[in-house]
């Protein structure tokens, strides 16, 4: 079988990751696999796997970039080529906009099409024009892939899609080292408590939240540290989001020392082991990754019960707490004390956490992921 993946880059993200990961169990299958990007290798984070092909969209001349908007048409027969030219049997769209793409490309073409949505749709809505297609395309694949049930049940209401499987994440454990390698023995001291959060985007994952977190808990926790891991230096989407967090701080220069922002790190594995607590304080999610990562390493969690995501992972006080997307700095801040002073009780609640090694083990995914796509050919 050939199956092509189509996603904008393979740059630092959840939906870049799964998409390789999908990527290699069809390869390890014997499947021609092919990854189509729209933006080319110097945007990637991820290597591309062993034996698994990509293609870049061409780029479009100068005037017709200038079209905006008017310019898609020209997107949507390039990639149509791109798939006659792999002679594609099966392709997914990976998030909203080359979902769309991908089924306006594929129509009337003789192959099936999978969409998977990375997030809960109506937390992150695109632009009117993109809804309006979305609604227009959705029901025309032959399967959604997705993450958790409040999505499914808004594309069933809110755009007619009903051929789905529920089909979460996988949690890759032990977690590989990568470039870039950075530890956090480089960046605290030894014996220092640590508040750790990770996210390449600092408004959605609630980072804002965080800071007067920490200023309220240093003055019960003076030799405590916040690491927020995967922001990039500069600007991202037209704003620093390491210096906004920094703002939030002002002059307090002891404070500013232990808020450390490390950039993006290839080492996560020894920045969960490392973390005296774990926390998500997001605005909303898809199905987060970071969070089933840090509970496979068995850290102590703590999560903003936001709409999806966090409550599919964690049972409140047994196995990491989730608080209300109300919460306020308060109960943050007592339910991060509430850990960083019960050595014992974290210990308990991350040994439990580790229970998501079994329940959300790859093999079981892969299975289930596979034969939803052979079906599709077959059918």
């Amino acid at each position: 079988m050939r199956i092509t993946f189509t996603i904008d880059s393979l740059k630092l993200g959840g939906a870049e990751r799964i998409l390789l990961q999908w990527a290699r169990w069809c390869r390890d299958e014997g499947w021609d696999v092919l990854v189509i990007t729209r933006h080319g290798p110097e945007r990637d984070f991820y290597a591309l796997p062993d034996g698994v092909n990509r293609s870049v969209e061409p780029q479009l001349p100068v005037v017709i970039e200038w079209l905006g908007w008017f310019a898609f048409p020209v997107r949507v027969l390039a990639l149509r080529s791109l798939l006659r030219r792999h002679g594609t049997d099966l392709a997914v769209g990976v998030t909203t906009l080359p979902a769309v793409k991908l089924l306006l490309a594929s129509a009337g073409l003789r192959l099936s099409t999978v969409v998977s949505e990375r997030n809960y749709p109506p937390a992150k809505p695109p632009s009117l024009s993109w809804r309006l297609l979305r609604r227009l395309t959705y029901p025309w694949a032959d399967l959604h892939l997705v993450q958790t049930r409040p999505t499914a049940e808004w594309l069933r209401q809110h755009c007619g899609v009903h051929r789905q499987l529920l089909l979460p994440n996988p949690v890759i454990w032990p977690l590989p080292d990568r470039e870039p390698r950075l530890t956090p023995d480089d960046w605290l001291p030894p014996d220092a408590p640590l508040i750790l959060a990770a996210g390449t985007k600092a408004h959605q994952k609630g980072f804002d939240r965080l800071i007067p977190v920490f200023v309220e808990l240093v003055k019960h926790q003076p030799h405590l540290h916040l690491a927020l891991l995967g922001l990039a230096p500069g600007l991202y989407h037209g704003s620093d989001q390491q210096a906004e967090l920094r703002a939030l701080l002002g002059d307090a220069n002891d404070l500013q020392q232990r808020l450390l922002l490390p950039g993006v790190s290839g080492t996560m594995a020894s920045w969960y082991e490392r973390a005296t607590v774990f926390v998500l304080p997001s605005r909303y999610e898809g199905f987060p990754n970071v969070l089933l990562e840090a509970m496979a390493a068995g850290c102590a969690c703590i999560a903003s019960d936001c709409l999806t995501g966090p409550a599919d992972l964690i049972d409140h006080e047994e196995n990491g707490l989730l608080l209300s997307p109300q919460a306020s700095t308060k109960q943050w801040v007592e339910a991060i004390e509430s850990l960083l002073l019960a050595p014992d009780r974290r210990r308990a609640m991350g040994e439990r956490a580790t229970a998501v090694r079994d329940r959300y083990a790859p093999e079981r995914l892969r299975r289930d992921c596979l034969e939803a796509l052979r079906r599709l050919r077959h059918g």
